[in-house]
């Protein structure tokens, strides 16, 4: 998942770097909510692995 953040986050780099601000405001909302997600289940997993030992 944080790949996938990682890819649009470039996309939105290039695309703004060619004047495309749409997409490339649409790429970054993109990439923050992966990376918000990847941040939430990397929290959790990791809790979850404290707790169980």
């Amino acid at each position: 998942m944080l790949r996938w953040a990682a890819i649009f986050f470039v996309i939105a780099l290039i695309a703004a770097l060619f004047g495309f601000g749409g997409i490339a405001s649409g790429a970054a909302e993109i990439a923050k909510i992966l990376f918000y997600i990847f941040v939430i289940v990397f929290v959790v997993t990791l809790l979850l692995g404290a707790f169980r030992r």
